[in-house]
Order: structure tokens, then C-alpha cells, then sequence
């Protein structure tokens, strides 16, 4: 079965999920967690990323980024590869310690921005590791209490309030309230019909008509790449282009 396209990211921001292969151990100790945070902190000049959360669990890795000049795949492949060379030669072994696909999922507005850094960050109070957030010795959750040299926490603080005091209380807050927060998972990050209307754009498409008058196979082939897109729903794309559910589901 050929692979699913991953859904481009119109604001560029990826939550990212690296695992290890056959869920084996990621990190065997503290030197392979700061070595993954050093790898982090050198590609982020390289590839000029914006980092704004992470946490490092003994078989996983959560990372919430924005890709720039380099897209997110290369970005990922940069710092897994490093890593990997690192750790192979450390434990003196040899072959693949991440599961070969990544799993990714767009990052398209604000609010589903801080659900996501919540998930991301309360991933050891779930896992019994801590019982507050920042209190995780692997993950950004102290950054954002301090000033942070890798993590980008002025766009999430400024989400809260203008104020600094006042947005760290609030994040705390929020990073530590009670959730059961659903991420990684197919219609979580609903896109707006507007967004939609908006990648139809992308493609040319600025008046929804247009798409009428296409050829019926440039139609289909235009509807199947769009729909593979997270968060774009075929009753959506129905309502949005008033083409019918039956021939959007066999495009």
C-alpha cells in the first residue's frame, strides 16, 4: 500500500513525534539526552528552525517546530542522522534507531499551537515521571519560567498576554491543568473553509467556479492531492466546491 502524503503545514508549524525502532530505548542516560539537546541546538543555526517545545522520553521524542529555509523533512533527517552517528558509535552498534517515518502532524492556529505545547510538555506527569510539567529535567517546560537560548517562548507567552510576568503565570497554568489532550490524530486540527479556500488559491484556484470548467482528470487529480491535506474533511470539500461526496470520495 503506497504511503500517505503528509499534510503541508500552511503556517510552516509541525508537531513531530520521533520513535524509536520496535519501540526500543531512545536514551539509555542523561549524556544521550543532553547530546540530542546539543545535536537540536546546532541544526537549529544550520537549518534556521524555530524550536518551540520538546520533550524527551526514554523511547520517543515530541519536537513543535517551524520549519524556514529547509523544509521539515530535511530538517528531521538532519537531526536523527547526526544523533544516530553519535549513539551507534557510543553503544558501538550499527543499523537504524528511529522508526524510519516520522510521524507529523500541521500546526495551523493558535489555539490548537497551545494544546499542542500542553500535550507535548505533560507527557511525563503522564507518564508518572513528574507531577508538574516544568519539573521534567528533559523537556522545554522550565524554559519557558526562564530565558531560554534554543526555545523560541516569546510567541507562546505573547498568546497569554503582553505582560511577561503575567503570561509565565498563565502558561504554568495552563501547561499543568488537568487534560485530556488528543493529538497525532486525524481531525484535531480541523482546517477553517477559508484555509481551505486559501490552499485552492495556492493552486490557482481563486475563484472555487474555476474548478468547474477543469478537465475532469486535472479536477480529480487537483481534489486528490488537496484532500490528503490533515484537518480537510470530504463532506468540507463537498459544501466548499458543490462537487458531490460520491465523486470527491472517487477522485
Amino acid at each position: 500500500m503506497p504511503r500517505t502524503a503528509r499534510g503541508k503545514s500552511m503556517s510552516g508549524i509541525y508537531h513531530i513525534m520521533l520513535r524509536g525502532i520496535y519501540k526500543q530505548i531512545i536514551f539509555e542516560d542523561d549524556e544521550d539526552m543532553r547530546k540530542f539537546i546539543e545535536v537540536m541546538s546546532k541544526y537549529k543555526h544550520i537549518s534556521n528552525f524555530e524550536l518551540y517545545g520538546y520533550c524527551l522520553m526514554d523511547n520517543h521524542i515530541h519536537l513543535l517546530i517551524k520549519e524556514s529555509a529547509e523544509p521539515i523533512s530535511m530538517i528531521i533527517k538532519r537531526l536523527s542522522s547526526s544523533f544516530v552517528y553519535w549513539y551507534n558509535r557510543k553503544y558501538e552498534r550499527c543499523g537504524h534507531l528511529f522508526q524510519e517515518r516520522y510521524k507529523s502532524e500541521a500546526v495551523e492556529n493558535e489555539t490548537y499551537f497551545l494544546t499542542v505545547l500542553r500535550y507535548i510538555h505533560q507527557n511525563p506527569i503522564k507518564a508518572g515521571l513528574s507531577q508538574k510539567a516544568e519539573e521534567y529535567k528533559w523537556s522545554s517546560a522550565s524554559d519557558y519560567l526562564r530565558i531560554s537560548t534554543m526555545v523560541n517562548i516569546s510567541y507562546a507567552l505573547g498568546l497569554f498576554s503582553k505582560d511577561r510576568t503575567r503570561a509565565v503565570l498563565l502558561f504554568e497554568k495552563h501547561m499543568n491543568e488537568p487534560a485530556d489532550d488528543k493529538c497525532m490524530e486525524k481531525g484535531h486540527n480541523l482546517k477553517t473553509d477559508q484555509e481551505v479556500r486559501s490552499i485552492f488559491a495556492g493552486y490557482g484556484i481563486g475563484d472555487i467556479d474555476e474548478l468547474k470548467k477543469f478537465e475532469a482528470s486535472s479536477r480529480n487529480e487537483l481534489i486528490r492531492t488537496i484532500k490528503k491535506t490533515d484537518g480537510i474533511t470530504v463532506r468540507q470539500l463537498s459544501r466548499i466546491t458543490g462537487i458531490s461526496k460520491s465523486l470527491i470520495d472517487r477522485a
